[in-house]
Parts: structure tokens; sequence; C-alpha cells
């Protein structure tokens, strides 16, 4: 059997890596990598290959840039000639980026059933391109693979048959336990002369966030109030640094009391300074989840989240409208030793790459 697994962005190469060995343990399933090239620095790529052990991709498409249309236009040209020449029995695709909908379009175009690992999660929030990707894509494929039970009651009000849903667990979290005796190290607080708890770690890369003046004089504002409590380190995705030098703003950012600007990092240092913040202020999807299993306090600038058990029984609290002033009030309690307690949801335990493959070999292999 013959499997394509689709990766471009940073995400997917978290998530992608757990699997491609599971499936590597069964000789008669053959496990192919294809990069997009949506993210194609070795900071945002090449790095997380390195760190997460996975190979060299079979193919290389090299598309990025451009809108979202013109990206996944040319991802599925130039994924069509992979799937003349491979033929394979089965597509899977990760997550919501640009290059998991253009992949999954082209292969069921092409007749060939597809799986979405990560499937049903919905912030109701049409205004995110990840949430029409997510959408389009659990309807178009032919098994699910889901992390939460929310993700599960998506997917039944959407009419997706029961028999093409897998509660499986978090993929994510098989890196977090494969690379966790690196991520316990603390080499990056030393590189950065910083102690643990001692600093508050940022990331910002959603377009309403990043894209244009309004949004980042409020991320400006909100790194300014942070800066007042602890340390900042503030990760920037190469995206926001874009903008931000694109508007004139980079000199403001550096001037910024108390917080220093890092260059995106690999996945260890990176989840190492997650480990050991104080807390995490973000509006990514992922770093909830990693935070949750991590137990570290995170505030996410969002208006709601595909992600809900992280809010329901993990470490995440939304903060909506971007309202700095309700950053530094639920900063200021969480220092003050207010932060809620945590619990990691079921089956984020390490072993879904697994689940998935033996659910794969029930429908493919041994039925």
């Amino acid at each position: 059997m013959k499997i394509l697994t689709i990766v471009g962005a940073r995400p997917n190469f978290v998530k992608a890596a757990p699997l491609h060995r599971a499936l590597q343990r069964y000789p008669d399933m053959k496990s192919k990598i294809v990069h997009t090239g949506q993210h194609h620095d070795f900071q945002m790529s090449g790095i997380f290959f390195e760190e997460l052990n996975l190979p060299e991709p079979d193919h290389f498409l090299g598309v990025s840039g451009g809108s979202h249309t013109e990206q996944t236009a040319r991802i599925m040209l130039a994924f069509e000639e992979v799937l003349k020449l491979e033929k394979p029995d089965l597509i899977i695709v990760l997550g919501d980026v640009n290059s998991s909908l253009a992949c999954a379009l082209a292969g069921v175009q092409a007749g060939i059933p597809l799986a979405h690992v990560e499937a049903g999660l919905r912030s109701s929030d049409k205004s995110m391109p990840e949430e029409i990707n997510r959408m389009l894509i659990d309807a178009i494929s032919d098994h699910l693979f889901v992390t939460e039970q929310t993700a599960v009651t998506n997917l039944c009000n959407e009419n997706v048959p029961d028999d093409r849903i897998h509660y499986v667990g978090n993929i994510m979290i098989d890196s977090i336990r494969f690379c966790q005796e690196e991520i316990d190290k603390k080499d990056i607080l030393s590189k950065l002369v910083i102690s643990q708890g001692s600093y508050i770690l940022v990331t910002m890369h959603r377009p309403v966030n990043v894209d244009d003046i309004n949004g980042l004089l409020r991320l400006l504002e909100t790194l300014s109030a942070l800066g007042r409590f602890r340390s900042v380190l503030f990760v920037t995705h190469p995206r926001t640094m874009q903008n931000i030098i694109r508007l004139g703003l980079n000199d403001r950012f550096l001037a910024i009391a108390a917080v220093t600007m890092l260059e995106p990092l690999g996945y260890i240092e990176f989840l190492s300074l997650v480990r050991y913040a104080a807390m995490v202020v973000t509006d990514s999807g992922g770093i909830q989840e990693e935070t949750t299993y991590l137990d570290v306090p995170c505030l996410t600038l969002r208006n709601s989240t595909e992600r809900p058990v992280t809010v329901e029984i993990g470490t995440n609290q939304l903060i909506p409208d971007f309202d700095v002033q309700k950053v530094s009030v639920a900063v200021d309690n969480i220092l003050k030793g207010n932060a809620r307690r945590g619990s990691i949801p079921e089956l984020w335990d390490g072993n879904t790459a697994e689940r998935i493959v033996t659910i794969l070999r029930e429908k493919y292999i041994n039925s």
C-alpha cells in the first residue's frame, strides 16, 4: 500500500513525523513525503526535518508565496503531476493549511481515497482562511481522525457518517513525547541568559493581527504592557517581521523596554522556551495544545478557538477583541498564582500515530 503524506507548513512537520515512523514499521505500507514548499526556509522547514527525524521529502513542489487562491492553485497543479507518477493508494493531509486543502482537492479529483488528520476542529469564524480549509477538507475526506470529542460532535452535526470518524487523540503530542528529553534541557535558556519562569513568551502570526497597521500597533501596545510584568521573548513569524519592516515599525518594536525579538526557532528550542515560560501569549492554534500538554498558562488573543478542549480542561484562556487591558488583568492574575489548573485531554498520550495506522490497516490491509 503506497501512502503520500502532505507537508507544507511548520505545523505539518510536527504531525507528519510520528505518522511516518509508525507507517515505516510495516513492510506492506510504503510511506512517502510530499513537501509543497509553502514554508521553505530552513528555520520554518528544514530544521524540523532534522529535529523530528523526518527523511528528505520524496517530492518537493517548491510552491510558496502568492495569495491563498494562487498558492492553492499552483500546489494543485504541481501535485497533480506527482499523482500521475506515484499512483498512490491513499493521501494523508494534516491540519488546515493551504497545502492540505490543495492536495486534498487534487487527490479526490483523481479518485484517490483521502484521510484528514486533525479533522473536525471548528472556530465558527469563517474570516479565518484555516476555517474554510478545515471545512472543505473534512467534506471530501474518507477518513477523519480527530483530536477531541468536540470535533466528533462537529462532524456529526455536519452529517458525516459515523464510520468515517475516528477519535484517535492528538498526534502533536506524539512529537512532544518523542523529543521530550531534548525539550526538557535548558540549553536555550542558557544561550539567552534567562531563567525559568522569568519571562513571557509571545508569538503572533494571524493575518488579522499582523497584516495591517492597526493590528501591529495593537501588538506593539500589548508587548509594552507585558514588558511591565516580566521580560518578554517575542518569537517573530517571517510574515509578521516582513510586515513590521514594510510598515516602518521595526525601530518602535526594537525600542520596547524588556522585549527581546527573536527570529523563528527550531521545534526543540521553541518548545523548551514554552516549557519554562511563566506563560505564553499567542494567536496560534497548535500552541494552545502544546501549552495544555506542558501545563503552561496560555493566553490566546482571539475571539474563538477551534480547540475548545484547551479552554475547557486545559491551561488556555481566550482574550477576545485583542483587548490590552484584559490581557494585563489576566497576566497579573496568573503571576499572582491564580492560573487555571489544567489537565491533559483524553488520548493525548503519544500513541495517536499508531492508532491511526492500526485503523488504516484494518481498512486497507486486513479487510
